[in-house]
């Protein structure tokens, strides 16, 4: 099938949401290669990391419906700046907060304001996508969220050497900007006004609750990554730079691999790029916490944690295509999106960081393998 030319106005949108979530994302992990610091500065335990960890999640999954919600009553652009406002103002109290109450408390917001931003700015794009095409804008999407994640370590390293507070007051800056550029982009189309009853009624539409289980795979999958990997390289000796390093080069194969994954979501079928994900994600699972090698480990992550990004790309096609299925507001399929991803991150990050502590990295690794290998074996079945 040959591809249509997108048209000027449907490139600028395309162009304004990759800006979007990359500025989303960028500041969401600027925290990895920082968790030390703040364990050190914070006096947090490996539990405590994790619920800082936990905090952008917990407040994504506290503002996931109502966000999609949003979407129907506000419109899809009112919805991106409401979540940029939040962005801005929670962004700039982390990077001058003095306790960890206040910490969590800012990282809480900044999820608030995530929800509103993934749910209006993506259910802005599905919407105007076509639908051969949907695939593949939406792993372009996703690309320069994990261009976000690439270079969010990058300023937490700068951070670290010159300061939380100039940092992170970046992001009242860069969230202005998209407030003002959000205006010089095409209308969006109107969203429809439902209610958590048609919500709950179409995730039960078999192409929808896939979609989601696999959103939600990944997020449990970087709750555990997120909070283990840099507290297990510190320990090899690793420095932060170091850490830094490894999520960019991690996040940069991920950025080409997930308009790719797009590609062949359109052209093959959302599973055939699972599988392979899946199969690759299981062997990471196994492997990083038995590596005693600082520098084998973080070869290993560098290949292999692409394997769990590049789920979003497919599930999120599945979530957007069964939606138009059901006949759901893509605002409110995305807002479920959302709330999947949160449940799984916020879980995993607070939980493996406790179950690490009372056990082993070993431990919430296996659990992390023993839903891949389920799921793989469920996607083979039902392929």
């Amino acid at each position: 099938m040959r591809r249509l030319p997108l048209t000027r106005p449907l490139r600028a949108l395309v162009l304004f949401v990759c800006v979007l979530v990359l500025v989303d994302t960028m500041f969401f992990t600027a925290l990895t290669p920082l968790l030390p610091h703040y364990t050190h500065v914070a006096h947090l335990s490996k539990a405590g990391a994790g619920i800082l960890v936990a905090g952008y999640p917990l407040g994504t999954l506290a503002g996931a419906l109502p966000g999609g919600l949003l979407t129907g009553h506000l419109g899809y652009r009112r919805t991106v700046l409401f979540g940029l406002a939040f962005m801005a103002v929670s962004t700039l109290v982390f990077g001058s907060a003095p306790t960890a109450a206040v910490l969590d408390s800012a990282r809480f917001v900044q999820g608030l304001g995530g929800a509103c931003t993934w749910a209006g700015g993506m259910a802005w794009l599905a919407t105007e996508a076509p639908a051969e095409r949907r695939g593949e804008l939406i792993g372009t999407a996703l690309g320069a969220a994990v261009g976000g994640a690439l270079f969010g370590p990058v300023v937490g390293a700068v951070a670290a050497e010159v300061g939380t507070g100039p940092a992170f007051a970046s992001a009242a800056v860069a969230a202005g900007i998209l407030m003002a550029v959000a205006f010089a982009v095409p209308v969006p189309a109107r969203a429809v006004r439902q209610g958590l009853r048609e919500a709950f009624t179409a995730a039960r539409d078999r192409q929808l609750a896939t979609g989601l289980w696999l959103t939600m795979l990944a997020g449990l999958a970087f709750g555990v990554l997120d909070v283990l990997t840099p507290l297990r390289l510190a320990d090899l000796g690793v420095t932060a730079l170091v850490i830094a390093g490894t999520f960019l080069a991690s996040a940069g194969v991920e950025a080409a691999l997930s308009p790719l994954a797009g590609r062949v979501a359109d052209r093959r079928g959302a599973i055939v790029p699972v599988r392979f994900s899946l199969a690759g994600a299981l062997a990471v699972s196994l492997l990083v916490p038995a590596l005693a090698s600082a520098w084998v480990l973080i070869a290993v992550l560098i290949v292999g944690m692409p394997a769990f990004g590049t789920l979003f790309t497919p599930a999120m096609t599945l979530v957007s295509a069964g939606a138009q299925r059901q006949h759901l507001d893509q605002g409110l399929a995305f807002g479920l999106g959302n709330l999947v991803w949160a449940a799984g991150q916020a879980v995993a990050a607070a939980g493996s960081g406790a179950l690490a502590q009372a056990t082993s990295d070993l431990v919430p690794y296996s659990l992390l393998a023993a839903a891949c290998l389920a799921t793989l074996g469920l996607v083979r079945a039902g392929g």
